[in-house]
């Protein structure tokens, strides 16, 4: 058997394949942020699916922290109930479920969250709001609310959280020196930019101690000039595997790298998957915590690849999952066809208009009733 299709463990978390649905906004939560049946059901199908690893769009984890509407939410106890029923029915379905701890930060929407975004410094040119920069009051209540959040995580049925700090996400700003121009101990070379994740987890781990699954997800490279690198990147998350974290999962760029992020469009050919492939190479050579590769991946053969050579442990997928929520099943049983997901993106426009995330190709696609 493909070494893809074996059955795997995270700090004791019993995985089915190394196949991981990777955190995508879906769209389709109140709101408040509470979960509806719709988007229960879209995890239900990823599980049925065959997805071994579920991982939840960003939810926030504080209201000033939210990045756009019908964004999950995972921060007040009142939701906890929406929360339960989803992983239940996750559960039910054979699956595995993770919810990814989001703050927003700089590039949070006053419109929802009424209040102007806070970050780690008060840099201009990346928001039409002005920015505050954090206070060490404000460091220790966003500390908190990733704590609160994961215990809630805990209590609602989850198999485990990821902290989203990539793609220019709070935590992915105070890492970067592009965001993140503190003189405080906070700031300046990367030690100091890694405190504060360092913190949030250690203060997670308090909430739900040590044998409960805790991954990160993080930037190999901005690709925005004056922004985190790939040796900052790696020495952050060895320091972090070091402190008790479980999994990393390698991706990278923001809302403002533009061209000099890596192409996400027109995967044609093998060579234009596995974008950040040489990246998890030098995670790998620091690190023997578990890694999980996102990025461009379409191809059976090319996820079996980086397996076996022992670049990644796990493939993380997006976009495909949405338009074949059923793919690992259709590998495991042998037609070993290329994700049939264009990778234009056109999933996101009728999130966008409030009709929650699908492939508007396979709806096209669908025969009339």
């Amino acid at each position: 058997m493909s070494k893809v299709f074996e059955s795997t463990m995270i700090n004791g978390m019993d995985l089915n394949n190394r196949f991981v649905r990777s955190a995508t906004w879906e769209g389709m939560a109140t709101d408040d942020g509470s979960c509806t049946p719709k988007l229960i059901e879209t995890m239900v199908r990823l599980a049925e699916g065959g997805v071994g690893l579920i991982i939840t769009g960003h939810a926030y984890v504080t209201r000033e922290g939210q990045a756009g509407p019908w964004q999950l939410g995972i921060y007040d106890d009142r939701l906890l109930n929406g929360l339960h029923q989803m992983t239940d029915a996750v559960h039910g379905a054979g699956g595995k479920i993770v919810a990814q701890l989001a703050h927003s930060g700089v590039f949070a929407d006053p419109a929802l969250t009424g209040s102007n975004p806070i970050g780690p410094s008060a840099i201009r040119g990346v928001s039409k709001h002005e920015i505050r920069e954090m206070t060490s009051s404000d460091i220790e209540h966003v500390k908190s609310d990733f704590s609160r959040a994961a215990k809630r995580a805990m209590l609602a049925g989850f198999d485990g959280v990821q902290l989203h700090a990539a793609h220019g996400y709070l935590l992915s700003q105070f890492l970067s020196p592009y965001f993140n121009q503190r003189k405080d101990g906070y700031g300046g070379p990367i030690e100091g930019r890694v405190r504060i994740v360092l913190e949030v987890l250690e203060g997670i781990r308090s909430q739900v101690g040590d044998a409960y699954p805790v991954l990160i997800k993080i930037n190999t490279r901005d690709f925005i000039e004056g922004g985190q690198e790939l040796d900052d990147a790696v020495t952050a998350a060895a320091e972090l595997a070091g402190n008790g974290l479980d999994a990393v999962e390698l991706s990278g760029g923001t809302g403002l790298s533009g061209k000099l992020n890596p192409v996400r469009t027109g995967i044609r050919e093998e060579s234009d998957e596995a974008y950040f492939r040489d990246a998890a190479v030098a995670f790998r050579e620091r690190m023997d915590t578990p890694i999980i590769l996102v990025g461009g991946v379409r191809s059976l053969h090319v996820a079996e690849q980086l397996v076996e050579a022992g670049a990644a442990d796990y493939i993380s997928m997006s976009r495909p999952f949405i338009r074949e929520p059923n793919l690992v099943n259709r590998w495991k049983t042998g037609d070993r066809r290329k994700a049939t997901c264009l990778s234009d993106s056109r999933c996101f426009v009728p999130a966008r208009k409030g009709e929650g995330i699908y492939c508007v190709i396979s709806e096209r696609e669908k025969p009339a009733e």
